[in-house]
């Protein structure tokens, strides 16, 4: 791969890393994987992984806050009126990609206390957007009068859940359609 001498050339190298380490990530965790195998998948030379990340840990704080925006974007965009849009949404982008699903909704403790607490931040930045959504939902009248925060944990925990288990589920238009409904409506036969 040629060098990257540009700002626009250095971004689109970071990106490529970040992808590849994305990849490398969820398939083999974080303790399994090796810088040179994130080099390898991106096709740059290991010294250019340092190059844009000061180490492993570093990488994978980047590849968690690069997904959790990317989700986040996805999913708030054009949504903030329309929980049953976001939670549609966030199904749709996590079958997409399902090493990003891997990285942001896999076991927490697998890398350790700090990155724990960094999935727990963005879980909990996610919970607020979703939460953003229900207040906005229960002004219309569209959702019952709950915390606003709990039932969006609780949708945060099932779109995490579901996600990871997309076996369990069926595909991603399925598995929002069950989740809208089971928020909407519950179990009760109506």
């Amino acid at each position: 791969m040629r060098r990257a001498v540009t700002d626009e050339d250095k971004d689109v190298r970071r990106e490529v890393i970040l992808r590849a380490a994305k990849r490398v990530f969820a398939d083999h965790g974080f303790h399994a994987t090796k810088m040179a195998a994130v080099a390898r998948a991106a096709g740059v030379s290991y010294g250019t992984v340092y190059s844009y990340f000061a180490g492993k840990d570093a990488l994978f704080h980047a590849v968690m806050d690069a997904e959790a925006d990317a989700l986040r974007t996805q999913v708030v965009a054009g949504a903030l009126a329309d929980p049953a849009a976001a939670i549609r949404q966030a199904f749709e982008h996590l079958e997409a990609d399902p090493a990003a699903t891997r990285v942001l909704f896999g076991d927490p403790a697998a890398g350790g206390d700090e990155f724990g607490r960094h999935l727990r931040d963005i879980t909990d930045r996610f919970v607020d957007d979703i939460a953003e959504m229900i207040g906005e939902a229960q002004r219309q009248g569209l959702v019952i009068d709950a915390p606003p925060r709990l039932i969006a944990s609780a949708v945060v925990g099932l779109i995490g859940h579901l996600a990871l288990r997309p076996h369990d589920s069926g595909d991603a238009g399925t598995t929002a359609d069950f989740v809208i409904r089971l928020l909407f409506d519950g179990l009760r036969r109506r």
